[in-house]
């Protein structure tokens, strides 16, 4: 029994630091949206659209983890990164040149 306390009291942890970023990279943003998405082994990523544009991502141990963090965060999910929300993510200068390179095997 006491191992499952420490896995849920470490499972907590990590919901909340990963809620915590999730809350600062809105406030520095001028909020936030996400969406989650299951990446096998590793968990689940967390893609974040500020208002502004900004975007970044998370990863999370489990997808049920992350689900937590971003309801703790309480902003809004979306089921998938569609064309209107991906539309809102700015790209500058590197992310086309880093996208450009990927291309041309860089």
């Amino acid at each position: 029994m006491a191992d499952t306390q420490q896995v849920d009291a470490k499972a907590e942890r990590t919901v909340s630091r990963l809620a915590h970023r999730i809350g600062a990279f809105a406030a520095a943003h001028g909020g936030a949206e996400g969406q989650v998405a299951y990446i096998g082994e590793r968990g689940a990523r967390i893609v974040l659209v500020g208002a502004d544009g900004g975007w970044g991502d998370l990863v999370a141990p489990t997808y049920a983890i992350a689900e937590q963090a971003v309801a703790k965060a309480g902003i809004t999910v979306h089921e998938s990164f569609d064309g209107e929300f991906a539309g809102r993510v700015t790209t500058g200068p590197y992310e086309w040149k880093r996208m450009a390179g990927i291309q041309v095997g860089g």
